[in-house]
C-alpha cells in the first residue's frame, strides 16, 4: 500500500516537470533553429513583464485572498527574506573557498540570492494544486497568490533596492586573468591559515600555562616572601605569553618602547582655565551661532546639509520610480482590493457583507476585467517557460573551455541552491509550523514555502548581464546556470514528492 501511495505522489510530482520541460524545450528548439531571434525574445520579455504577469497576479490574488488569510503575508515575507539571505551567504562561502572569474565576483552573490521565483514555481504549483489531494481552482489561485509575495520581494530588492548593481560592479575596472585570480585566492588562504595558526599557538600557550604549577603567593599582592615590595617589572609568565601573542604589529616593526618608566608628556591642567562671563540662554544661542564657527565653515556646513538632503530626496525618488513596475503595482493593488470587501465585490461575486448592484448579465460590475485578466494571465507561464528555453539556448560554452572553468564553484553553487537550500527550507517551514507562524492546516502555504526553497538561479540575471557587460555575452553566468537547470528536473521532482509526503503522508 505504501508503494502505491508513493507511486501516486511521484506521478503527481513528475507530471508538472514533464510539462515544464516540454515548454522549455520548445523555446530551446525554435531558438536554435533561428526562429526566435534575440529581438523577438526581448519583445516577449516585455509582454510578460508588462502584460501577462500583472494580469495573472490580478486574476489570482483578488479572488483567493480576504481579511481572514491576509495575515499569511507576514510569514511569507519573512521566509522570502530568509531564503535570500541564506542564498547570498552560501554563495559568499563558495566565493571564499573556490576561485571565481573576476567578471563574476559579485554576480555569484546574485546567482545565490535571487532565484527564479516566477515561471517555474507557478507552473509547478498550478499543476500540482489542480488535482487531489488539493482542492482545484481555489488552491490554484491561492498558490499563485502566495508565490506573488516572493515575486514582490524579488522585484523590490532587485531594482528599487539596487541589487542589479552587483552586475555593474563586475564589469567595473580592468579585467584579471584566471591565473591572477587564483594567485590572489591562494595568498588569501595562506594569510588566513597563518592567522589561525598563530591564534592556535596562543591558545595552546594559555591552556598549558593554566594547567602548569604556579608559585603561590601567601602574602598580600605586591609583596615577596620576605615582606618586601615586588619591583614593578616583575610580572606574571601568563601575562608575558599573552603579550607576546598579541603584541601590536606596529611595535614589532618600528620598535616602539613600551617601558612603564618612560616619562609621559604632562597633561593640561584644567585649573588654569579661567571662567568667562556667565551668559543667559539667549546670549549663548547667539554666541554659538555667531562666534563658534567662521562664516566660511558655517556656509560649508549649510551646503553639506543641503547636499545630503537633495541626495536623500533623489534616492527616495529613484526608489519609488523603480518600484512603479507593472508587476509590483499589480501585486500591491491586488492585495489592497482583496482585503477591502466593497472593492473586492466590484470584481468577484459572493463577497459576504456587501451588496453591489450587478451588471446587466448578473455579474459584478468589473467582472469583465477579471475575465480579461484571467485570459491574458493564462499565457504568462507558458510564455515564460518558452523564454527560459530561449535564454538557455543562447548560453553556450565551447567544449574546449570546460577544463578552464571554476568547476568547484559551479558545483558548489548548484548543490547549495538545489540541495542545501531545500533541506534548510523544509527545516525552516517545519519550525515555523511548530511555532505557529504558519497555519498547520494551510497545506497550500506550506507547499509553496518549501517549493520555492529549491529553485535555480533567476534567468533575469542573463538579461542584465548581457546589458551591462558591454559585449552582450554572459559566458561566466552560463557555466553556472546550465548545470542548475539540468539538475532541476531531478531535484524538484524529489522536493515535490517529499513535500507531498510531509503534508499528506
Amino acid at each position: 500500500m505504501g508503494s502505491i501511495v508513493f507511486g501516486n505522489l511521484l506521478w503527481i510530482s513528475v507530471q508538472p516537470l514533464i510539462r515544464m520541460f516540454l515548454c522549455v524545450a520548445c523555446g530551446f528548439g525554435i531558438t536554435k533553429a533561428g526562429l526566435l531571434p534575440a529581438v523577438a525574445s526581448r519583445g516577449m520579455a516585455q509582454v510578460i513583464m508588462n502584460v501577462t504577469t500583472p494580469c495573472l497576479m490580478l486574476s489570482t490574488i483578488i479572488p483567493s485572498f480576504h481579511s481572514s488569510n491576509i495575515a499569511e503575508l507576514g510569514p511569507l515575507l519573512i521566509i522570502a527574506v530568509i531564503y535570500m539571505l541564506i542564498g547570498i551567504t552560501l554563495s559568499w562561502i563558495v566565493k571564499q573557498l573556490f576561485w571565481v572569474p573576476h567578471r563574476f565576483r559579485h554576480g555569484i552573490l546574485m546567482a545565490g540570492g535571487w532565484a527564479n521565483a516566477g515561471d517555474i514555481p507557478i507552473s509547478v504549483a498550478l499543476s500540482v494544486t489542480a488535482s487531489a489531494p488539493f482542492k482545484g481552482t481555489d488552491d490554484e489561485n491561492l498558490a499563485v497568490g502566495y508565490i506573488a509575495v516572493f515575486l514582490l520581494v524579488f522585484y523590490v530588492t532587485l531594482f528599487p533596492l539596487g541589487a542589479y548593481r552587483l552586475i555593474i560592479m563586475d564589469f567595473d575596472g580592468p579585467d584579471l586573468d584566471n591565473d591572477r585570480v587564483k594567485e590572489r585566492l591562494s595568498a588569501k588562504h595562506s594569510n588566513i591559515l597563518s592567522r589561525l595558526t598563530v591564534g592556535f599557538v596562543c591558545l595552546r600557550r594559555i591552556f598549558l600555562f593554566s594547567h602548569s604549577p604556579v608559585r603561590e603567593l601567601h602574602t598580600e599582592v605586591g609583596q615577596n616572601s620576605t615582606g618586601g615590595k615586588e619591583p614593578p617589572h616583575a610580572t606574571s609568565t601568563h601575562e608575558d605569553s599573552v603579550t607576546a601573542c598579541y603584541k601590536p604589529p606596529e611595535q614589532e616593526e618600528i620598535g616602539v618602547s613600551t617601558s612603564t618608566n618612560e616619562e609621559l608628556p604632562a597633561s593640561p591642567s584644567f585649573t588654569s582655565i579661567q571662567p568667562g562671563p556667565v551668559l543667559t540662554d539667549e546670549a549663548q544661542k547667539v554666541s554659538t551661532t555667531t562666534t563658534s564657527l567662521p562664516d566660511s565653515l558655517a556656509g560649508h556646513v549649510a551646503v553639506t546639509h543641503v547636499h545630503w538632503f537633495n541626495k536623500f530626496i533623489g534616492l527616495t525618488w529613484r526608489f519609488f520610480r523603480s518600484a512603479m513596475t507593472p508587476p509590483s503595482l499589480s501585486i500591491i493593488f491586488s492585495f489592497t482590493i482583496a482585503i477591502i470587501p466593497p472593492l473586492k465585490a466590484l470584481f468577484v461575486a459572493g463577497v459576504p457583507g456587501t451588496h453591489i448592484p450587478s451588471a446587466p448579465d448578473g455579474q459584478p460590475p468589473l467582472a469583465l476585467i477579471m475575465k480579461t485578466s484571467t485570459f491574458l494571465g493564462s499565457a504568462s507561464s507558458p510564455m515564460g517557460l518558452i523564454l527560459l528555453g530561449s535564454a538557455l539556448a543562447r548560453l553556450s560554452i565551447p567544449r574546449n573551455q570546460w577544463s578552464s572553468l571554476p568547476l568547484c564553484a559551479i558545483g558548489s553553487v548548484a548543490i547549495g541552491r538545489l540541495v542545501v537550500m531545500p533541506v534548510l527550507g523544509i527545516l525552516i517551514c517545519q519550525q515555523f509550523t511548530r511555532f505557529g507562524l504558519i497555519d498547520p492546516s494551510d497545506n497550500v502555504l506550506r507547499f509553496v514555502c518549501i517549493l520555492v526553497s529549491g529553485l535555480p538561479s533567476a534567468t533575469t540575471q542573463v538579461f542584465l548581464t548581457q546589458v551591462y557587460s558591454g559585449t552582450g555575452n554572459a559566458e561566466h553566468l552560463a557555466a553556472f546556470l546550465i548545470p542548475q537547470y539540468i539538475i532541476m528536473f531531478i531535484s524538484m521532482t524529489a522536493i515535490t514528492t517529499l513535500t507531498l509526503d510531509i503534508l499528506f503522508g
